[in-house]
């Protein structure tokens, strides 16, 4: 068992958002444990199955009172903690494919609207006042500009170097320093290092945000951090990538 689980853990995203790589990423690699040897269960069926429990967390946004916001609460970690199993899966059983990676990433960019959107509505009719609808889709633009953006920024990039994408992966590449068998002081260092990423504002964050708003009913202060947030890690990254194109075409034209 516990190399099954070592291994497990060696499927996890080496550089995990907060709150997914210490709470919903592990819980992923638990259920795992059981999930992985079931032939019928398989990476594109917990995607689908994340994206559906998803959408009846929106609908209890929606439907609003405590008792439905709590229940959204616990559907949102559960959603989480399926769109962790399923590329743990994929990586374990060695299945891996960028269909099965295109339709994850592409539900997780569609819940976050549902959520945010339906969070928008619900603090409205609470309210009766407009600005949390603003807030909510100002959040939602400025996120989807974060991701709009690095691919925008592949693709140009991808066209001055063809090699691009492999330097970039490349780059990326991290060995594990974490988990079974590295000792409580390298993980508990890891821990602490990994509390830093909450500044990143991203899906990771918004997992504990939103259910806690939604557990202690203050959606329209979460909206006003959600649109902030999003406002100004949207704004930077467009930046960032930008001067990031001017300075590799520059470099290229001197090569």
């Amino acid at each position: 068992m516990t190399g099954k689980i070592t291994q497990l853990w060696a499927t996890k995203t080496k550089d995990d958002e907060w709150w997914s790589s210490f709470v919903t990423a592990p819980l992923g690699i638990v259920a795992n444990v059981w999930a992985v040897d079931i032939p019928a269960i398989t990476p594109n069926r917990i995607t689908a199955a994340s994206f559906a429990v998803a959408v009846v967390a929106t609908l209890c946004i929606l439907i609003g009172g405590i008792g439905w916001f709590i229940a959204a609460a616990i559907l949102i970690h559960l959603s989480h903690i399926l769109d962790c199993m399923d590329g743990q899966m994929a990586r374990y059983r060695k299945v891996s494919s960028p269909v099965g990676s295109y339709f994850d990433r592409l539900t997780d960019q569609v819940q976050v609207t549902l959520w945010f959107g339906a969070a928008g509505y619900a603090a409205y009719a609470q309210t009766l006042s407009v600005v949390p609808v603003f807030l909510a889709l100002v959040g939602i633009s400025f996120y989807g500009l974060r991701g709009y953006v690095k691919y925008i920024a592949l693709e140009i990039e991808t066209a001055l170097d063809p090699e691009y994408p492999a330097k970039m992966a490349l780059r990326k590449k991290r060995d594990p320093v974490a988990g079974l068998g590295f000792g409580l002081t390298a993980n508990v260092k890891w821990f602490i290092k990994e509390q830093a990423k909450v500044l990143d504002c991203d899906e990771g964050v918004f997992i504990f945000m939103l259910s806690v708003a939604l557990i202690f009913d203050q959606l329209t202060p979460m909206l006003w951090i959600f649109a902030a947030s999003q406002l100004y890690w949207g704004t930077l990254k467009a930046w960032q990538r930008g001067m990031n194109i001017d300075a590799n075409q520059k470099l290229a034209i001197q090569k």
